[in-house]
């Protein structure tokens, strides 16, 4: 798959995981938030099937958030359960467990310091840090460096950040 096909399935993702979200958790709309959803579970199957890189990130996205409890609407049981019937159908990557779980403590690093750290510190960076989510661009960044996967699957990581940042800003100004 060429590495501007898995950027765009990567900008689906993260611009429709948060607009799902945000749709959810602020509009109540469960229809809505279920369609948004559906599409960012498609597009993020799509890219685990054809790449390593995008299914260690985009599984360990769906563990981490399935362990620290943020699968919380049935928006998210229902991406969910597409996500998994069609990884399941066309058959898991051939992952190596030891990074996978890497990359599942990173996510709930970022998950469980996103909800914590603003209530413990002041202190603006560590806010910064764990409001963007940073320990797994870090975790992803040095898989990269170490030859785990290609450092265009960071970039591409990278793109699904803003694009998630971006539907926030979409969401903000057009709801």
């Amino acid at each position: 798959m060429s590495y501007f096909i898995l950027a765009f399935l990567f900008i689906l993702s993260g611009f429709f995981m948060k607009y799902s979200d945000d749709l959810y958790d602020v509009d109540h709309n469960l229809i809505y938030s279920t369609f948004f959803g559906i599409i960012c579970a498609v597009a993020s199957v799509v890219a685990a099937i054809c790449n390593n890189g995008a299914a260690y990130i985009f599984i360990s996205i769906l563990i981490g958030n399935l362990i620290v409890l943020k699968v919380d609407g049935i928006h998210h049981i229902i991406s969910m359960i597409i996500f998994l019937v069609v990884l399941l159908a066309v058959g898991i990557p051939d992952l190596s467990l030891v990074i996978l779980l890497i990359c599942i403590l990173a996510i709930m690093g970022d998950e469980i310091g996103h909800e914590l750290i603003p209530n413990m510190t002041e202190n603006t960076f560590l806010n910064l840090f764990f409001e963007y989510r940073f320990v797994m661009k870090i975790v992803v960044f040095l898989l990269a460096v170490c030859g785990v996967f290609d450092i265009w699957v960071f970039i591409c990581f990278i793109l699904f950040e803003l694009a998630y940042v971006g539907a926030g800003i979409v969401f903000e100004r057009f709801n």
